[in-house]
């Protein structure tokens, strides 16, 4: 113990003038996708602090010893390398102004605002945990790319995602470390008066502040609410402590800070978002102060509703329905009553737009949907189980004809491509091939890459993935305090400088559905498998599982005692500690991704899109994304097992599936070496896989479908039922009280004698008569669908509507249609009624519909 009492003092680095815009550099996220060069400027100024900050560039600046910053001043090259980073840098911002405004899919006078719980853009700012997060930050990038009008609202937290270690047991320790602000690159957002922006949120019997604080990334900004401040008291400083910490209690206090305390930062900046994005349900609570805003305005409670749902989008990402937040009423009351009490409006009212039919917690995903008019899951499998998932809400509505759709997922490919690959295609492909990532021409040009430059490139991204893997298993063999000889027996086949070894990766989540343990089914097949010392085989995982998901827990230690057994000792890795720089080195390095949930549980997965893009092949069960992306001959697939099946008898058939693959094709086809050395027609598969995949899983096409389907729309009908002091959100508002009430009045009965067959060419008259129950004529369409089976069990229909023709008597009004069919054979025809109006933005949003 050292004696005396020590105090601290930080001593800030003077950055040389010649070096001034470094600080610019450190503090926009654009460091995070410039495919390297800026990350490498910093990581030269010291190697060995880059590493020992995170490769934070901010957090490097404020440590660095003065005389790396003399030396970088007076270094020629560096110097160089500084002024091609700045040039590249002010080009990618000074296109925003630069370029024509056709060519910017929104217009100027708009702007998204997009919120989500978590945002993954790089290590050195770590308020993320996964795939919502890493999403999240390309949407970001994305928009920036793109030169959207938009910005991001999350949640500043002081702890993010645990760092993570694993014993010799497989026992994971999860450990939590505060951030300092001041070493993120994120600045607070001033008053025009200089001092800090802060929002007031009301609590039950309190008031909890939130200092805002913005992040650059790129071209548009984040805005991060931060609780932990000296106005709050201790209990409230710690709401937004850790990101998916904490109770219950915890989790509506963060989301309250989210939804409202974003919506109040924005309008306290002068923001004031055409388009409003939840991003998961976390978010949802906006649409409640949005709605409180909107009735203070002097809208009554459903004309406001209908005019903050109206330009809000709303994306799930939850495949199964427990995985949706719910709240007791009780709880939602306690933080609410004032709000109801303030707008005059009943606690059920308020809490009906939280709950389910039949339901009796407030479900923060029915929320978002029912305070929104565009909805989508984030793959067409993940839309179709959305749709079913949450059908109820449209009770009447065929779950496939219901508003939810899909956009599926698309990674960021400056981020997650690999430099080499970026140099290689712009050799091979034309400079410019990032702005053509869409062009399947583009693409198909990938071919002209000769096999040995794509071969060599994918050995040294192995190369470059065994050093990080022979760094991060050497570390915890010895905290393991595990022998020299056994580290050697362990990274036997980890040789950066002979990378020939076939790998196989999983970096995913460990969560049950996931089944990183299905490989272990057959323990005496796998053996067999990995017993041959001429076709070695190294399967890498990687992972962490929730602190509080004990089953997720135990397949971390079930790989580590797989992998522990003599026979797969060096053939079966952990490797702990998962985060953004080892992702990035698994889905560039490894040979095959391997991915095998549990149908249909996979909302999209983007990590195989990552490793696709790299030259990976993709081994993965039919789910998520890979069911739309798996061609037959870009990859391997896993055929899921019939709905219903045991879960134990699904994993042994769809493990026996995985081992076929491996035995009759990835390990053969691999190690088909030809007198190059290499097998040619597994070179042939990689760039099938990124010529492919590439076109249609990336972030542009994904944002490009957003701003098409959803945001574009949404601004339009936003402005629309604005116009007239919101005359149109209190127009359709009534409409839709009347037909609710009208609704269960209305009959349908057929006037007409059916025809049983008639020859191809005759007409044919059908004639109703509908009770309107005093709705009108115009209030409803009226259809026919016409179906028939064609080959393979497939179905086509086509849709006629019926015309109103006056009144039949008691009520009644004619609806007659009349055609003549332009198919043959036996036809399946149904008659049908929902409401219809102009200014709905989906036919069927009521959720009403009337079968004859």
């Amino acid at each position: 113990m050292k004696p005396g009492t020590a105090f601290q003092l930080e001593v800030t680095p003077k950055i040389p003038e010649r070096l001034a815009r470094l600080e610019e550099l450190a503090n926009n996220l654009w460091y995070s996708w410039d495919i390297m060069p800026t990350r490498a400027l910093f990581s030269r100024l010291d190697p060995g602090l880059w590493n020992a900050v995170g490769h934070s560039p901010k957090a490097l600046l404020k440590r660095i010893d003065q005389h790396h910053l003399v030396n970088a001043a007076e270094d020629k090259l560096f110097l160089d390398n500084y002024k091609r980073v700045l040039s590249a840098y002010d080009s990618y911002h000074g296109e925003q102004t630069s370029r024509d405004a056709a060519e910017v899919p929104l217009a100027r006078s708009e702007l998204v605002a997009y919120f989500c719980f978590e945002f993954g853009f790089h290590e050195s700012l770590p308020i993320y945990s996964g795939g919502l997060g890493i999403l999240a930050g390309d949407h970001c990038k994305t928009a920036s790319d793109m030169r959207l009008p938009f910005v991001g609202v999350g949640l500043l937290y002081r702890q993010g995602y645990f760092f993570q270690t694993i014993d010799g047991q497989g026992h994971q320790r999860a450990t939590y470390v505060d951030s300092d602000f001041d070493d993120l690159p994120i600045t607070p957002v001033l008053r025009e008066d200089g001092s800090e922006l802060k929002v007031t949120i009301e609590f039950p019997g309190r008031e909890v502040k939130a200092k805002v604080w913005q992040a650059r990334v790129g071209c548009v900004n984040l805005y991060l609410l931060d609780t932990d401040i000296d106005e709050n008291t201790v209990q409230d400083r710690n709401i937004a402590h850790q990101l998916y910490g904490g109770d219950r209690t915890t989790r509506i206090e963060q989301e309250l800070v989210l939804g409202i305390g974003g919506v109040r930062a924005l309008a306290a900046m002068g923001l004031t978002p055409t388009v409003w994005h939840i991003n998961e349900g976390h978010a949802a609570f906006m649409i409640l102060e949005r709605l409180r805003s909107k009735m203070r305005l002097g809208l009554d409670f459903a004309s406001a509703l209908e005019a903050v749902a109206v330009n809000t989008v709303f994306t799930t990402h939850t495949p199964v329905p427990a995985g949706h937040d719910h709240f007791s009423t009780q709880m939602l009351l306690h933080y609410f009553q004032g709000c109801c009490d303030e707008l005059n409006v009943p606690a059920e009212k308020f809490l009906a737009l939280g709950m389910e039919p039949g339901a009796t917690e407030f479900n923060m995903t029915t929320l978002a949907v029912r305070g929104s008019r565009f909805h989508n899951g984030v793959s067409k499998i993940h839309g179709d189980v959305s749709a079913r998932i949450l059908g109820s809400l449209w009770p009447q509505i065929p779950p496939q004809e219901n508003p939810i759709t899909a956009i599926t997922n698309g990674v960021h490919v400056p981020t997650f491509l690999s430099p080499e690959w970026a140099d290689a295609f712009d050799h091979f492909l034309g400079y410019g091939w990032s702005r053509r990532l869409g062009d399947q021409d583009c693409w198909d040009q990938i071919s002209a890459v000769p096999d040995h430059v794509f071969w060599s490139t994918r050995q040294h991204l192995k190369s470059q993935l065994l050093h990080l893997v022979r760094y991060r298993i050497r570390e915890q063999n010895a905290r393991n305090q595990g022998s020299e000889a056994h580290l050697d027996r362990l990274l036997g086949l980890c040789d950066p400088d002979n990378p020939t070894v076939l790998i196989i990766g999983f970096g995913r989540r460990f969560a049950t559905y996931n089944r990183a343990t299905l490989l272990f089914e057959n323990l005496v097949w796998l053996s067999q498998l990995l017993g041959d010392p001429k076709r070695p085989v190294l399967f890498l995982f990687a992972g962490k599982a929730h602190p509080a998901d004990v089953p997720g827990q135990e397949l971390i230690r079930r790989v580590t005692e797989v992998s522990q057994m003599p026979e797969f000792e060096g053939k079966i890795l952990l490797v702990e500690g998962y985060d953004l720089r080892l992702s990035r080195r698994m889905v560039s390095g490894v040979d095959v991704w391997l991915n095998n949930p549990v149908y249909p549980l996979e909302a999209s997965g983007t990590s195989g899109m990552k490793a696709a893009i790299n030259g990976v092949v993709n081994l993965s069960v039919l789910d998520g994304w890979w069911g739309e992306g798996y061609d037959g001959s870009n990859g391997w697939a896993i055929k899921p097992s019939v709905a219903g099946t045991a879960d134990a008898s699904r994993n042994r058939e769809e493990a026996r599936t995985l081992y076929e693959i491996l035995q009759d094709h990835v390990i053969p086809l691999y190690y088909k070496r030809e007198s190059c050395g290499y097998s040619l027609d597994w070179v042939k598969l990689a760039k099938r896989s990124i010529s492919s995949l590439m076109p249609r899983f990336n972030s542009m096409r994904m944002l490009g479908e957003y701003v098409a389907n959803c945001y574009r729309p949404a601004a339009q009908q936003g402005r629309l039922f604005a116009e007239n002091r919101f005359e149109v959100a209190r127009s359709i508002a009534a409409w839709k009280s009347r037909v609710r009430q009208a609704w269960p009045g209305v009959t349908i009965r057929r006037l007409d004698v059916p025809k049983s067959r008639i020859e191809f060419g005759d007409g044919l008259r059908i004639e109703l008569a509908i009770s309107l129950n005093n709705l009108q004529p115009e209030d409803l369409a009226v259809e026919l669908l016409v179906s028939r089976h064609g080959a393979q069990g497939s179905e086509e229909m086509v849709r006629h509507r019926f015309v109103a023709q006056g009144a039949v008597g008691d009520g009644e009004h004619r609806f007659v249609l009349e055609l003549a069919p332009e198919w043959c054979g036996r036809l399946d025809m149904r008659i049908r009624a929902y409401p219809c109006h102009e200014y709905l933005t989906h036919p069927l949003e009521l959720g009403l519909m009337l079968w004859a």
